[in-house]
């Protein structure tokens, strides 16, 4: 055999070797458990929610203004051929109130959509980076955080909000007047 044949040959040999051995080393990262947020900006302060309690993310929808005794109640608008409710997000965390809604996201448990600013994006986040808070920050409507890209975000937790919604309506409404939100 010629000398290049016997090199092709050994490194063939080697490179088969080194194959079969790959499947006896454990892989070298395990698949982190992940949570998928939407980041979002209110003002200054960055936010996040979570991924599975909205149903859509809108840019640019018009919201027509209903009368209401309700200050974070922007109006109403379509979503897919249902009516929904539009809330300040800005407002139900206690920030100044919206002076232009650029985006919407609509709820998945509830036809209630929230307005807010600015859109930052989608996260996905180990579960090593979320960080189990208290009530009591932004007005009882976080719970938790999450650290990434270097920014600590707030989650909001939508029930909260369903709650804040619920008890900002005027009380003399009956609860069936009020619909569940």
């Amino acid at each position: 055999m010629s000398k290049a044949r016997s090199m092709s040959a050994d490194r063939a040999t080697a490179m088969r070797l080194a194959f079969d051995r790959s499947f006896a080393i454990p892989p070298i990262r395990e698949e982190e458990v992940t949570t998928d947020f939407l980041a979002i900006d209110l003002g200054s302060q960055g936010h996040a929610l979570r991924l599975s309690d909205i149903a859509g993310l809108y840019g640019g929808k018009p919201i027509t203004p209903v009368p209401t005794r309700v200050p974070s109640l922007l109006g109403i608008a379509g979503f897919r051929g249902t009516l929904a409710p539009v809330y300040d997000l800005h407002l139900l965390l206690g920030h100044a109130p919206l002076e232009r809604a650029c985006w919407l996201v609509m709820a998945a448990s509830a036809p209630v959509a929230f307005a807010f600013a600015a859109f930052g994006g989608h996260l996905r986040v180990p579960h090593a980076q979320i960080v189990a808070g208290k009530a009591g920050a932004g007005r009882g409507l976080v719970r938790d955080a999450i650290k990434a890209h270097g920014r600590v975000r707030p989650i909001m937790h939508l029930p909260s909000i369903f709650e804040r919604i619920d008890g900002d309506l005027p009380d003399h409404q009956s609860g069936e007047e009020r619909g569940h939100v």
